[in-house]
C-alpha cells in the first residue's frame, strides 16, 4: 500500500504543469489546511485534559471521604475527639483530621460570602478522611460511628464523584468527536477545491486525452498537488495551534481546569500527527474527486 502511495506522490514535473500552482483553489487549499489543523490542536488538547481530569478526580475522590459531626457547641469537642479516634483505629484509614474554622468558612465562602461568623451558627465540624490503597470497611465504619459518635455522618463521595467523572469522560469524548468533525469538514473542503481545480482545467484535460495522457497520470498531478498543499496548511496550523498553547497559563491549583488546558510530556508530541492526517485526508478526497470528475468527462 505505501509502496502505491508513493507512486502517487512521486514527482514529476510534466504532470505538475495540469494543476496551477497558485490562485483560488490552491489558496483555500492551503487556508482549509491551515485553520483546521489549528482547531484540531485545540480539540486534541481538550480531549487530553479532560481525560487528565478524569483521572484526577477518580482517583483523589476515590480515596477520600469527609465526616460530618452535628452535635451540641458544648459537646462538639468531644464527638470531634472520639470519632478521630474511631477513625485512627480503623483498618484502611490512612489519615484523619478536623479541618479548622478558617478551611471550613473557606469551602463555605463561594456560597455565603468571606465574612461569614461560623463562630456564632451551628455549623457542622468537617473531618477530612483519607484512606489506604486497600480501602476500608465502609459499613463497619459506619455502624461504629453510629455507636459511639450519635452526631457524626460519613460522606464517601460516591453520589457526586461519579457524575464529576462522567462529565469529565464526555467532554474527552466530545474533544475526540471535534477531531472527526473537523476531519470531515476539511475533506469536504478539499474535495470542492479538487473538483473547482478540475472543473476549470477541462480544456487543459482535454486536450491531454487527445495527445495520449492517461487519465491515472492527470489524476496523479492533482493528488500530489493537493496532498502538498494540505500539508503545508496543516504544518502551518499545527505551529500556530502549539504556539497558542504555550502561550496559555500554567496548570495551577487555583486555576482549575481551564489552565490545565494544555499539552504534558509526551503529549506535545501528538500534534505532530495532525499535519500526517491532513496530508492523508487530502489524499483521499482528492483521489476520490480527481476519479469522479474524470469519469464524468469521458
Amino acid at each position: 500500500m505505501w509502496v502505491a502511495v508513493k507512486g502517487w506522490l512521486a514527482s514529476d514535473g510534466q504532470a505538475d504543469r495540469v494543476v496551477p500552482p497558485t490562485g483560488f483553489t490552491a489558496n483555500l487549499t492551503v487556508f482549509a489546511s491551515a485553520a483546521m489543523a489549528f482547531l484540531a490542536v485545540f480539540a486534541l488538547a481538550l480531549s487530553l485534559a479532560a481525560g487528565r481530569l478524569a483521572d484526577r478526580w477518580a482517583e483523589e475522590l476515590a480515596r477520600s471521604a469527609t465526616l460530618r459531626i452535628s452535635a451540641p457547641a458544648e459537646q462538639m469537642a468531644t464527638q470531634t475527639e472520639a470519632a478521630l479516634r474511631v477513625l485512627r483505629q480503623t483498618p484502611g484509614v490512612a489519615s484523619a483530621r478536623a479541618l479548622s474554622q478558617e478551611e471550613q468558612a473557606a469551602l463555605l465562602a463561594p456560597w455565603f460570602g468571606a465574612e461569614l461568623p461560623l463562630d456564632q451558627l451551628p455549623v457542622p465540624q468537617l473531618i477530612e478522611v483519607i484512606e489506604t490503597a486497600q480501602g476500608y470497611d465502609t459499613a463497619g465504619l459506619r455502624l461504629r460511628l453510629s455507636a459511639e459518635v450519635p452526631g457524626a455522618v460519613l460522606d464517601d463521595h460516591t453520589r457526586w464523584r461519579r457524575p464529576l467523572v462522567e462529565a469529565a469522560d464526555s467532554l474527552r469524548r466530545l474533544g475526540l468527536l471535534s477531531i472527526l468533525l473537523i476531519t470531515g469538514a476539511m475533506a469536504a473542503m478539499i474535495t470542492l477545491a479538487a473538483n473547482a481545480a478540475l472543473a476549470a482545467n477541462g480544456q487543459v484535460i482535454e486536450v491531454l486525452r487527445l495527445v495520449g495522457g492517461q487519465d491515472r497520470f492527470i489524476a496523479r498531478a492533482f493528488v500530489r498537488r493537493f496532498t502538498l498543499r494540505a500539508l503545508i496548511g496543516g504544518c502551518v496550523g499545527m505551529a500556530l495551534g502549539v504556539l497558542g498553547m504555550a502561550l496559555l497559563p500554567q496548570s495551577a491549583d487555583q486555576g482549575g481546569f481551564l489552565t490545565g488546558l494544555s499539552f504534558q510530556g509526551a503529549g506535545w508530541l501528538f500534534p505532530l500527527a495532525i499535519p500526517a492526517l491532513g496530508a492523508a485526508v487530502a489524499f483521499a478526497a482528492t483521489r476520490y474527486a480527481a476519479g469522479r470528475v474524470l469519469k464524468g468527462l469521458s
